[in-house]
């Protein structure tokens, strides 16, 4: 929730109010139910494009609630991961663990939408498209960026979950054999027999930045961190490291992810 979804949602329900309407009759016009018009109108949801053109023409704003629209458009990332991602920017030096899904930067479109998609609580269409859209642009930048080295690490789990069906995995993992012949980027498989208990931690980051500034990242299921002490991000480079040594090389990694992929 924040204060432009407040804010918004607070004025489609002052002019629903002053119309006489009530949300069921909003809900019915926006193609919504009642309950999500409630949720837009509280600022728990975002209040959508569609429902603020729908509020303004059947209260009579006069381009006053669509106005509003220019302050209420998706974010590319969510909000915990703004810090995240100006560091990801500048870095030059990038590696990153996951142990149960593929990398965002290594993601497929297919795989994104199934993953967003899936989401609690839901995402709304307009902000999966700003989502899909932002980290298509990162992935890209990634293949622009010779002198930024990437390093993926990924645990054989995410390799067979099965997000969106096998047709979606398998050219999951060929986009993963073509991301991995970039220059600038080292993919890695962890074996599920070789996962140590530093692994089952959850995933992780690491960033250097051109001034020599390091960054570690974690994350969990509703907790985000982003550490610059150099205590914390020892440790977690020290763990980096360990998940690392038992890792699979690049090439050998390259052939498991081919074979996964035949035996779909």
């Amino acid at each position: 929730m924040t204060e432009a979804w407040r804010y918004g949602g607070n004025q489609v329900k002052l002019w629903r109010t002053e119309a006489g309407k009530t949300r069921e009759e909003l809900g019915a016009e926006a193609n919504y139910d009642a309950e999500t018009v409630k949720s837009m109108e509280l600022g728990r949801r975002r209040p959508t494009l569609r429902l603020l053109q729908v509020a303004d023409s059947m209260f009579g704003a006069g381009g006053k609630l669509a106005a509003v629209s220019e302050y209420m458009k998706p974010e590319p990332f969510p909000k915990r991961s703004e810090e995240f991602m100006a560091a990801e920017a500048e870095c030059f030096a990038f590696n990153n663990y996951e142990p149960l899904l593929i990398p965002g930067l290594l993601q497929s479109e297919e795989y994104m939408r199934a993953l967003m998609g899936d989401g609690s609580p839901p995402l709304d269409p307009e902000t999966i498209e700003e989502r899909v859209r932002g980290r298509l642009e990162r992935q890209e930048k990634m293949g622009r960026r010779i002198k930024t080295v990437y390093g993926f690490i990924i645990g054989e789990a995410a390799l067979r979950t099965g997000v969106g069906g096998k047709e979606v995995m398998r050219r999951q993992l060929h986009l993963l054999l073509k991301l991995s012949d970039l220059r600038n980027v080292f993919i890695q498989v962890l074996p599920s027999g070789r996962v140590c208990g530093a692994a089952l931690r959850g995933p992780l980051v690491l960033m250097e930045t051109p001034e020599h500034q390091l960054w570690a990242w974690a994350d969990g299921q509703k907790t985000t961190a982003m550490y610059s002490h150099r205590d914390k991000v020892s440790a977690l480079t020290q763990t980096h490291g360990m998940i690392r040594m038992n890792a699979l090389s690049a090439a050998e990694s390259a052939e498991f992810i081919k074979k996964l992929a035949e035996e779909l």
